[in-house]
């Protein structure tokens, strides 16, 4: 089983942690922490690890430690998987059922 990874907009300083919405295949999310030595990441991973039911040491940060827009990896965990634990809709793309 092959890794996921979830394209996200970090907001660090925001009022509670939360998954906000997705848009242009970019999850929005907000935490409390600030980004002063990576706890606004450890607080994402800690979220997300949370949401998709999953061990902490399980989800991590590959692209973007200093940036708001962040590549997060799930080991173990398809695509598919991590969409549904996540309470995600299909991926964004082109729907099967949409006319050419």
């Amino acid at each position: 089983m092959s890794d996921a990874e979830l394209v996200i907009r970090l907001q660090p300083r925001a009022k509670r942690n939360a998954i906000l919405e997705e848009r242009d295949g970019v999850l929005r999310v907000s935490v409390a922490a600030a980004p002063v030595d990576g706890l606004a990441n450890a607080a994402l991973c800690k979220l997300l690890a949370k949401r998709a039911g999953i061990a902490r040491g399980r989800v991590s940060v590959v692209r973007g430690e200093r940036s708001r827009e962040k590549v997060v990896r799930f080991a173990e965990l398809s695509s598919d998987e991590l969409r549904s634990a996540l309470g995600l809709g299909r991926p964004p793309g082109p729907r099967a059922d949409a006319p050419a």
